[in-house]
């Protein structure tokens, strides 16, 4: 499935580290998917910036957003970027 025209989604797995882009803090959140509807909505388990706990359930997951909004999770930009090297070497 293509999401741009250069680089295939990542396909989330659990266990894997996205990034969360929480109502209440302008920087993201660290989470970890602990369960995988789709390529795109994933459930999380993560810790704010106080390092409390915290859960979403049915997250989208979006790959290419320069702007992700806000309750959306997100992939790291060298998560990206490995991808797509990754990506580039089997062609």
């Amino acid at each position: 499935e293509q999401i741009t025209g250069r680089m295939q989604m990542i396909k989330p797995t659990i266990g894997r580290v996205v990034l969360y882009k929480a109502v209440e803090r302008d920087q993201p959140w660290p989470a970890l998917v602990s369960y995988v509807y789709s390529d795109r909505c994933i459930n999380l388990g993560g810790f704010t910036h106080l390092g409390e706990p915290f859960a979403r359930t049915s997250v989208t997951l979006c790959q290419d957003a320069k702007e992700p909004s806000t309750g959306q999770a997100f992939w790291m930009p060298y998560q990206k970027e490995a991808a797509a090297k990754a990506e580039a070497a089997k062609v």
